[in-house]
């Protein structure tokens, strides 16, 4: 441990760095200048600090004074040695972070005791400092772990899903992007819209629990096979839901919740407003505007301003207006995403309604 000794008297630097190097694990580092004391606590940090109180150019208060200003330093213990026993003297000193004081002429065995003492206290508080640090940092080791096992059991579960979801790839990836790009317009934090990016392809998980007579039925579906592929907000929710996985919890309301409506006339719940979830109320638009297009065996792809039209005459019926109004705002990053990532005519297969 560093032992900071600043005396303009060298026979004083001489007992003094002789009494530290006595005790365990303390070695001295000795200054004349109060002033080059200061330098060097601009690139040190000492575990404790010898000062005299009476020195020329800067007394000891002053040191003190310019020592508890810089924030590395605060915890620092401060001892100051000094033959003046006024009462205001010591009371500045203590209002200033002074830890102990020396009296001149000073009684070796009582100066080792009492650097000892906090010395050890110095060190405890550097452990405990330490071990917060250790533990902050393996906190966020295991928050970013889980992250990523969130991330990676979220893109295997997706990659599942497109052996039974006629959707193409190329969809999944852009209302993902749309699901981004409306967060950020909206100020949800990056967080936020990472997480919905990743977690915004498992909205139709559910429909893995589909009968395939349903869910690939090139015509329009009954009424009863309307209500079983339904469904597949409440199977798509209970596959995701309850999970330790922040991200698999968010994908789970995602998948339960994106075919509610803002006016109450969606399923599966027929929730109103912001009773949805942000991030259901986020995806609806999302994916009702890439489904609308997209081109399907079934349907010729509406135009984007076929498309913008259509959004806008729902605003405040299907959608949220805040959120509407958020993504019309980024149309031209709605066009490049609609470009970049197009579909390829292989990728086109039948699904259902």
């Amino acid at each position: 441990m560093k032992v900071l000794v600043v005396d303009d008297d060298q026979t004083n630097l001489f007992i003094m760095a002789a009494i530290v190097r006595r005790l365990d694990d303390a070695d001295p580092v000795t200054m004349t200048s109060p002033v080059k004391a200061i330098d060097w606590m601009r690139e040190n940090e000492p575990d404790l600090v010898l000062l005299d109180q009476m020195m020329p150019d800067m007394d000891g208060i002053e040191l003190l004074r310019r020592i508890r200003g810089d924030a590395r330093l605060d915890e620092v213990p401060v001892v100051m040695v000094t033959a003046n026993t006024a009462a205001d003297v010591r009371m500045r000193a203590l209002d200033l972070g002074c830890s102990d004081f020396l009296t001149k002429p000073i009684v070796v065995p009582e100066v080792q005791v009492r650097l000892r003492n906090l010395l050890a206290l110095r060190h405890g508080r550097t452990l405990l400092r330490d071990r917060a640090a250790l533990l902050a940092a393996e906190v966020e080791r295991v928050t970013a772990a889980l992250q990523r096992r969130g991330e990676d059991l979220v893109h295997r579960l997706s990659r599942a899903a497109e052996y039974r979801d006629p959707e193409t790839g190329a969809h999944i990836e852009r209302m993902a992007l749309y699901s981004r790009l409306i967060a950020e317009a909206a100020g949800c934090g990056d967080d936020f819209a990472h997480d919905l990016q990743k977690a915004a392809p498992m909205h139709d998980i559910g429909k893995i629990g589909i009968p395939d007579m349903i869910l690939l039925k090139p015509g329009q579906l009954t009424p009863e096979e309307t209500r079983v592929m339904r469904r597949h907000t409440t199977i798509g929710h209970r596959i995701l839901a309850d999970s330790d996985i922040p991200l698999l919890r968010m994908a789970a309301e995602i998948a339960l919740t994106h075919h509610e409506k803002f006016d109450g006339s969606g399923y599966p719940a027929g929730r109103i407003g912001n009773a949805i979830p942000l991030c259901g109320r986020i995806v609806a638009i999302a994916d009702v505007f890439d489904a609308l297009t997209s081109a399907r065996p079934y349907k010729r792809p509406w135009t984007l301003t076929e498309a913008r039209a259509f959004m806008i005459e729902q605003r405040g019926l299907h959608f949220d207006p805040a959120l509407l109004d958020a993504f019309l705002s980024r149309w031209d990053d709605i066009l490049s995403i609609h470009s970049t990532h197009a579909d390829h005519p292989a990728q086109l297969c039948p699904m259902g309604t």
